[in-house]
């Protein structure tokens, strides 16, 4: 999502842009000092954030919210899950961050059973813990339907990519957070999220030790371990955007692999032009404005599906109201 929160010059490197974290801001998440009682997460799942970059929340969404976006996910693709040759991976438009090409991204941002995953007070209280503050909005983010890759599948291809959504070369270092919710069993040959802790550990002298003319979006993680992670359905995987992270094929013979992008950074009310942009892409079920974001160009969601209805929670995290 490009906004006035975090902007960078475009076109350097392949239409990657920055993630919305939060304007002026130069404290590392990793480096927060908690003031707010953890509310979701433990102790040790809070370690586990600061010093590997990433943390699970096993069953963050009740089933009876996930099994609604799975459903919505089949229909927007004009897929039939019981005919699997109708699973066809395709991108109706190019997106320029290329290693998303055929990676599953469906362009779908405004749907119902999306915010109602957005509006799940637990889903909210687990960006609370990562931001240790209340006023947050929410990210205006899609999701991810990833049929069976049977070309991968044949040539063995199992490593996926690694990449930075943000630029870990900008100083200050970029502050924001990013997570995937899980509609689908991930893990083994179904593929899923892959992500380096190694390199986030070495985050602040990481970029001065590459050699000129390196692509801070496309890391060389050579001699770093790569850690693969498992998710069931309605778990929650947040991890900093400092954290060079990716997707493994899905090389399975009959299974799809389905998430939810979910993410949550401090509100900024006072920025107008952003706000009324955001107010704008849920109001004509559009597209968030940035290179990541190619958008359908059937423009199903606003031809088929009503404007979202939003709760009080709802309201603030996408800013039609204010935070007291």
């Amino acid at each position: 999502m490009k906004n006035d929160i975090m902007m960078r010059e475009e076109g350097l490197y392949g239409g990657h842009g920055d993630h919305p974290g939060v304007r002026g801001n130069t404290t590392q998440l990793k480096d927060i000092r908690k003031k707010l009682p953890l509310r979701v997460l433990s102790q040790a799942d809070w370690e586990h954030w600061v010093t590997k970059g990433f943390v699970i929340i096993r069953n963050a969404a009740p089933p009876e919210k996930v099994e609604p976006v799975v459903s919505m996910l089949w229909e927007f693709q004009e897929m039939d899950p019981g005919r699997p040759e109708t699973w066809h991976n395709r991108d109706r438009r190019p997106h320029r961050m290329t290693e998303l090409n055929g990676a599953g991204m469906v362009e779908v941002y405004n749907h119902q059973s999306l915010w109602d995953i957005r509006q799940l007070p637990r889903i909210y209280d687990v960006f609370v813990d990562i931001w240790d503050r209340e006023d947050l909005w929410v990210a205006l983010d899609r999701a991810n339907l990833s049929p069976p890759n049977a070309e991968a599948r044949r040539a063995n291809r199992t490593k996926g990519f690694i990449h930075f959504d943000i630029d870990p070369s900008q100083r200050p270092l970029p502050v924001s957070v990013q997570g995937i919710l899980s509609l689908k069993k991930q893990g083994g040959k179904i593929g899923g999220f892959q992500c380096v802790p190694g390199v986030f550990a070495e985050i602040e002298t990481w970029w001065d030790k590459q050699p000129p003319g390196s692509n801070p979006f496309k890391p060389d993680v050579t001699g770093y371990d790569i850690v693969n992670c498992d998710m069931e359905p309605g778990d929650l995987l947040l991890f900093n955007s400092l954290l060079a992270h990716g997707v493994r094929p899905n090389i399975s013979e009959h299974d799809v692999r389905m998430a939810q992008y979910v993410s949550m950074f401090p509100a900024d009310y006072e920025n107008e032009r952003l706000r009324d942009d955001r107010i704008r892409v849920w109001r004509e079920q559009g597209t968030p404005a940035g290179d990541g974001f190619p958008g359908d160009p059937r423009n199903y969601e606003a031809t088929h599906y009503p404007v979202a209805t939003l709760d009080s929670l709802g309201r603030k995290l996408l800013g039609l109201d204010p935070w007291k």
